[in-house]
């Protein structure tokens, strides 16, 4: 998933805008990454059937990339607080990418072959495919203010994860079992600082993450039979997964530890540096939205019907087709072409700000100095 950027004015909409020399290529680069995990964990859906293997790969990839970037999401919604200029760029930001997003695949779906659903409904509370990730960030962009002021943010999160893992009444409203169970890892980004991801970055960090990735690997394949992998969509609860109620609350707090880990794993090889792909983390979210199109039509107009897809060789082909579409999807130039539906500019649409607050309490004043206090 991928708002996530450092622009507040555009991925990141509700921050306080840094300088333009202010980006740090580390999170382009890690969000460059896992946009590519997004791509290929598409590409291997439709083989998981006929290759044990993708779809241990596939599980395994489904445990931590949409983790990786709703915590980084939650890193740069830190100082969001509602201002006036935070909801606008909010609105223009997430609010009507996604409304329009939201529209264009529906069409898409209607449009595109019998294979497609023709009465796919209009509906903004029923996030289609990808766009979830929108609607969920919005909404977890709005909660910000509140998990800065609550004692115990994460293990509230954490709880009401679990809740909501065990109430198939919540319905299919807004995504809410996605809104909510992927909670505690937006929640953990805010309560990041930028020391925390340097610690992940260490060297004995590193060699210690390679057992740990190779062993998560193995345990995927492993589960493939005997385990479903709804489990990693957060898009059910336990019932609607025909398990008891307490396996709800043990899945949710298990796949929110072996996520955690799992990304830390990815993070700690994230180049720090400026690379030749660090520049793609900037487009993160036109790859998002602009490859589920692709992933949609794949399977719509029988892409993977050719039998040599389904061969080691095919399938390595296919991975790296998906990875190659979602780097293309992210340059400059395709950017330009749909900034007016990603990043559109609604500044016609508000009020112009108005005139500067009556000045706050005197230097000597008490509640003074509690407020600057708080910074």
């Amino acid at each position: 998933m991928l708002r996530v950027r450092h622009r507040p004015e555009r991925l990141d909409a509700g921050s306080p805008a840094p300088a333009a020399t202010s980006r740090d290529p580390f999170f382009d680069n890690a969000k460059y990454l896992a946009i590519v995990l997004v791509a290929v964990g598409h590409t291997w859906t439709p083989l998981r059937d006929d290759s044990r293997a993708a779809s241990a790969l596939y599980m395994f990839v489904y445990t931590f990339h949409m983790p990786a970037f709703i915590l980084v999401a939650g890193y740069f919604s830190r100082s969001f607080t509602g201002r006036p200029d935070q909801l606008r760029r909010l609105i223009a930001g997430i609010g009507v990418p996604y409304l329009v997003f939201e529209v264009a695949y529906i069409l898409f779906s209607r449009l595109s072959t019998d294979a497609g659903d023709p009465f796919s409904p209009f509906s903004i509370l029923d996030p289609y495919y990808v766009t979830w990730f929108l609607l969920a960030l919005f909404v977890w962009r709005l909660t910000s203010p509140l998990w800065r002021i609550v004692r115990w943010p994460l293990p509230l999160a954490l709880a009401t994860a679990a809740v909501a893992s065990v109430s198939p009444h919540l319905g299919a409203d807004l995504n809410i079992q996605r809104v909510l169970q992927f909670l505690p890892f937006f929640v953990l980004g805010m309560l990041l600082r930028r020391e925390h991801f340097e610690l992940v970055r260490r060297p004995e960090v590193r060699v210690l993450s390679v057992p740990v990735l190779l062993a998560a690997v193995a345990v995927a394949y492993w589960a493939v039979p005997r385990m479903n992998h709804a489990w990693f969509y957060r898009s059910d609860s336990a019932q609607e997964l025909a398990a008891p109620w307490y396996v709800g609350v043990v899945m949710s707090l298990a796949l929110f530890g072996c996520g955690l880990l799992l990304t830390a794993c990815f993070l700690a090889w994230v180049p720090a540096r400026h690379t030749w792909f660090t520049s793609l983390g900037a487009g993160t979210i036109y790859g998002y939205l602009l490859h589920g199109f692709v992933a949609k039509a794949s399977r719509w107009w029988d892409w993977y019907a050719a039998d040599w897809i389904h061969t080691p060789g095919g399938q390595v082909l296919v991975t790296l087709l998906g990875a190659a579409i979602v780097t293309v999807l992210c340059t400059a130039p395709v950017r330009r072409a749909f900034r007016f539906v990603v990043e559109p500019s609604m500044n016609w649409a508000f009020k112009p700000p108005g005139p500067p607050g009556p000045p706050g309490p005197a230097a000597g004043d008490g509640a003074g100095r509690r407020d600057a206090s708080r910074g």
